[in-house]
């Protein structure tokens, strides 16, 4: 049991949507559900995020709430890619492997392109030679845009001069810049730097603001930078099927996760968690650290006899998707101090056991 929540152990380092939502966040929805308020997002609460969005960002922004990461990016990417355009994304990228075409589908026909470099990260020099390939030219796709995802899926962070170079890049031939934030506040607290920073004052027009994965029920937040890509973004979003009737539901999420910091607390703990669980594991017999963890994802390659015996004793993770014996440790808000030892103390039990 864990002593802090009188809660069992969690076995499940899957993912950190497995996670279930955080107290504030539930009361939220609890606390909005009764009464009536004014619908498809003109309700007060609703009003409210975008001002509390504004003051983060240190800047007015133009918020659509959305209920999916998915939406989120494939909504994005659709407002700044004709048909006919390339969206340039690293091949590690969610949008790239993990939603089903969703990008292509919401901007009718747009092509991803990939361009690769180490850490799941956009190399910038292979950027710029490639959106500069045949522009102009009839038969063949043009440059649009550019997404990246911070944190990224292999839980590595693009730094703030990573970032302005891809958005010089993205300035010089007017494309549009993208960011998934599916993680944003773990990679901002890791990096400690304000959100304008790693946004808009580094180039970025649209950014998928997560919260699903960091404590929200089902909430992202579309901020944009470029305003004038706010009309057209509010009949996609409606067209799309995203604007919701109560959108109340979805802004009292949002709320709660801006509210007293909460978003940054949760981030902390997701963080602090991985960091603990790479500690832990660092220097045992069949067990090999692949990245430190920048954020709350961590990688490692283990001895096919510790895999076999953890799935056995119940735990949960997703392993030999990357190659053999690599396996992936993600943490949540909801991850303890206790959870995270125990995951350890069974690893060197294991580890026992075979050199008895």
């Amino acid at each position: 049991m864990n002593a802090q929540s009188n809660q069992p152990l969690a076995l499940s380092f899957a993912s950190d949507n497995i996670a279930g939502a955080s107290k504030e966040v539930a009361q939220a929805m609890i606390r909005h559900s009764t009464g009536q308020a004014s619908a498809y997002g003109t309700d007060e609460l609703s009003l409210k995020v975008k001002l509390k969005l504004s003051e983060i960002f240190e800047r007015d922004v133009e918020v659509f709430l959305v209920p999916t990461g998915t939406a989120a990016n494939s909504l994005c990417l659709s407002a700044m890619t004709p048909p006919w355009g390339n969206i340039y994304c690293h091949p590690a990228s969610h949008i790239n492997n993990d939603e089903c075409g969703a990008p292509e589908f919401f901007s009718n026909g747009a092509k991803l392109m990939t361009i690769d470099g180490p850490s799941a990260k956009l190399d910038v020099t292979r950027l710029r030679e490639r959106t500069g390939e045949k522009v102009g030219d009839v038969h063949t796709t043009q440059p649009a845009c550019v997404s990246i995802t911070q944190a990224t899926e292999v839980g590595s962070l693009y730094s703030l001069d990573e970032i302005a170079a891809i958005g010089e890049v993205c300035k010089a031939s007017a494309l549009g810049f993208h960011m998934d934030g599916s993680r944003f506040a773990n990679a901002l607290v890791a990096l400690g730097c304000s959100p304008a920073q790693m946004t808009w004052k580094a180039g970025v027009d649209a950014l998928s603001f997560g919260a699903t994965k960091n404590g929200a029920l089902a909430a992202e937040a579309i901020v944009l930078f470029n305003p004038t890509l706010a009309t057209e973004m509010s009949y996609r979003r409606k067209r799309s099927g995203h604007l919701l009737s109560k959108m109340r539901f979805i802004s009292a999420q949002i709320d709660a996760y801006l509210t007293d910091d909460l978003w940054l607390r949760n981030a902390r703990q997701a963080n602090t968690a991985a960091q603990r669980l790479a500690r832990g594991l660092a220097g045992l017999r069949g067990v090999e650290v692949m990245a430190g963890a920048e954020a709350n994802i961590l990688f490692c390659k283990l001895d096919s006899a510790i895999i076999e015996a953890l799935l056995k004793a119940g735990f949960g993770f997703y392993h030999d998707r990357w190659g053999p014996n690599i396996v992936r440790f993600v943490t949540s808000f909801a991850t303890t101090a206790e959870d995270v030892d125990h995951l350890l103390s069974q690893v060197r039990q294991v580890i026992d056991t075979l050199s008895a």
